[in-house]
């Protein structure tokens, strides 16, 4: 289960993944040993996929963040797997989530601007097998963006966590 450090500890990794191991125990309250044995178990747990760097679209010369809901043909498994497996191809799509309601995936893409957009359209989404309708909407401003879970509303301290699997220790002979 993720004790009290275990969440202290991806809140703020959370903030930032560039700590070093010394600040990040500091930080959480615990001597940089444990603190890294804590780290390596979320990581092997898979409960910490990835360390990335978050980059400034209008710093790099802005760009455009569009919207598309798509609906497919059919929903058989077979063109689901296909659409996904082609989606998960391109650069161009930052997030894909297969949804409720009137669309069957709900895509975020960013582009340079409309041109690419409609490149992006023209040239990949209307030549992927199963695309029945395409409707797209620009974002016009970026309100709130926060790649940080709630983990405290996720799982409350009166909640249980994920179990963590903790590595095995390797015996000497």
């Amino acid at each position: 289960m993720l004790d009290a450090f275990d969440r202290r500890i991806l809140l703020e990794l959370q903030r930032s993944g560039r700590l070093t191991n010394v600040d990040l125990a500091s930080r959480v309250g615990l001597s940089p040993s444990p603190c890294l044995a804590r780290v390596k178990s979320l990581e092997s747990a898979g409960i910490i996929r990835n360390y990335v760097a978050l980059l400034d679209s209008e710093r790099i010369g802005g760009t455009l963040s569009v919207f598309i809901h798509i609906t497919l043909e059919r929903q058989s498994q077979k063109v689901l797997e296909a659409f996904e497996r082609t989606v998960v191809a391109m650069p161009e799509v930052m997030e894909c989530y297969l949804m409720t309601g009137d669309a069957d995936y709900l895509l975020r893409v960013v582009v340079r601007d409309a041109v690419a957009l409609k490149d992006f359209i023209l040239d990949k989404l209307t030549k992927t097998p199963g695309v029945a309708n395409i409707h797209s909407r620009f974002a016009l401003k970026q309100v709130k963006y926060n790649t940080a879970l709630p983990l405290d509303q996720l799982w409350p301290q009166s909640q249980p966590a994920p179990k963590v699997r903790k590595p095995r220790r390797r015996t000497q002979r």
